[in-house]
């Protein structure tokens, strides 16, 4: 194998190292907590993904399950289901040779449609399979209710007995989980059954889809959640997102934390590309620390957020001292994989309050991201109140508006223009959608880096003496201040992006 052919790991840990040596205030614990933001990147430096390029004899590298909305809604249009057959049809045909699949149907319980009912195996992807399979999803149709733990259950059974290092589930609906109380599984008991045995991403069709539902399933089965405006984008994006799949370079990651005496992990967060609790599991080989499972990486850079609480007593102030260590631990891929050296988190004890306030950009980013979100679930509750719930919904966008705007989220700030009545008015837009809503929703809980800092200005360009940074653009940098909470944010802010929502500057024109 050559050395194009390896997949890297690349390993970063960024933090603000000082924290108070004083005795905290009452319910001031949390300032003596360590939050540094890790960051992790996988290449597979210009290799094929695990899926198109395993070993020959070595197995299948997928296991796949496709599961369909039958619902009764699915016909409300009909457009919705027909769809959803080109979709499934689209996915089936681009599995690689040997890929253990299955078709689902999902209405009150979850049926086999391919291999078939009394097959409890999935089918062997070659072209007399896919060729059966897309006739059996050509036949479907659309009757009966939502119950979506009993369709998470079935694919967890069938993919239960599969060796594939990549298993995944992906799930399309149109509607909400409406029937639970009346399935033979519930959703959350699915959810702790099929965490940790594959990765499902969730999609919602048509107008009537529930986007915390969606986040609720990937949040817990390490997958994505994503929609389509238009029944017709669906297959684009189902193609998009199998491409993706056989694209992937790791299918699971660890990262391991190894607290030195005295540290305590209080938590481990994904925060980029979305927000993510992550649960410990005892890391192996008698290791004393824990480790904190990810999985589905393709070519691709994620950040993590490591929560650490020590205490200073019997330590030097002012020394770098050492709280932890985090490593990276990938199974084996069958295939090269170079691992970083494990890193330090570090904790300098200081007795200086201006040191111990400061706080690490990416820390700060995240804070940012997740009262952005809040910021949009109030203005959704407030909407859903009609006209008595119109003053605080315009208020709540007007925060999530300077919120995404200090981010400097170009995809956040575009949902929320949708929702706006129009450009700096921080009103919400008349006739909307609950499914618009929706959308905006699953916008806010996807989470970006920040921006790389400009590179300095080649000597001789003509725009500034030799060496100078690149010209800010006019007024950037510039902040206004709250007068009422004392916020800062960018100056062409409309309204205040903390807490009270204030009116900082009338609409323009």
């Amino acid at each position: 194998m050559t050395v194009a052919q390896e997949t890297e790991v690349t390993l970063a840990v960024g933090q603000q190292k000082d924290l108070p040596a004083a005795v905290p205030a009452a319910g001031r614990a949390r300032d003596r907590e360590m939050h540094a933001i890790v960051e992790i990147g996988v290449s597979s430096r210009g290799g094929a993904g695990l899926a198109t390029g395993h070993a020959p004899g070595s197995g299948p590298a997928l296991a796949e399950v496709l599961i369909v909305d039958t619902s009764r809604s699915m016909l409300h249009p009909p457009a919705k289901l027909h769809a959803a057959k080109d979709a499934t049809v689209a996915a089936v045909r681009m599995l690689p040779e040997g890929t253990a699949f299955a078709v689902l149907s999902g209405r009150f319980d979850a049926t086999l449609v391919h291999p078939g009912p009394g097959r409890p195996v999935p089918a062997v992807a070659g072209s007399a399979e896919r060729e059966a399979a897309e006739r059996a999803v050509r036949i479907l149709d659309a009757d009966g209710g939502t119950a979506i733990g009993t369709w998470l259950d079935l694919a967890r059974r069938l993919l239960r007995e599969q060796s594939a290092p990549v298993k995944h589930v992906l799930l399309l609906t149109d509607g909400r989980n409406e029937h639970d109380h009346r399935a033979a599984m519930s959703l959350d008991t699915a959810l702790d059954a099929c965490e940790g045995r594959f990765v499902c991403d969730a999609w919602g069709i048509g107008d009537d889809w529930d986007a915390e539902l969606l986040l609720r399933i990937t949040r817990r089965l390490h997958g994505r959640a994503g929609a389509v405006r238009e029944e017709s984008e669906l297959t684009a994006a189902y193609e998009e997102l199998i491409g993706g799949l056989l694209g992937t370079a790791v299918p699971e990651l660890r990262i391991r934390l190894t607290p030195m005496p005295g540290t305590v992990v209080r938590r481990v967060t994904q925060v980029v590309p979305s927000e993510q609790e992550l649960p410990a599991v005892t890391a192996g080989a008698g290791g004393r620390g824990a480790e904190y499972v990810t999985r589905a990486w393709g070519d691709e850079v994620r950040h993590f957020q490591v929560v650490l609480a020590a205490d200073p007593t019997g330590r030097e102030i002012g020394e770098d001292l050492q709280l932890a260590a985090v490593d990276v631990v990938v199974p084996d891929l069958g295939r090269p994989v170079r691992l970083p050296a494990p890193q330090p988190i570090l904790v300098r004890w200081t007795d200086n309050p201006l040191d111990a306030s400061r706080q690490h950009p990416g820390v700060r980013r995240h804070e940012l991201y997740q009262r952005a979100s809040a910021a949009v679930a109030e203005a959704y509750r407030a909407w859903l109140r009609g006209p008595d719930g119109r003053a605080a919904a315009d208020r709540a966008l007007g925060r999530s508006l300077a919120l995404a705007a200090e981010l400097g989220d170009a995809q956040l700030l575009g949902a929320l223009r949708r929702i706006e009545d129009g450009p700096d008015t921080a009103r919400v837009r008349a006739g909307l959608k609950d499914v618009d809503w929706q959308h905006l929703i699953l916008s806010s809980a996807m989470t970006t880096p920040p921006a790389p800092a400009a590179a300095p200005v080649p000597p001789g360009s003509g725009t500034g003496p030799p060496g100078a940074a690149a010209p800010a653009p006019a007024g950037a940098g510039a902040l206004v201040e709250c007068p009422d909470c004392q916020w800062l944010g960018p100056a062409d802010a409309v309204y205040c992006g903390g807490d009270c929502g204030r009116l900082l500057r009338g609409p323009s024109a």
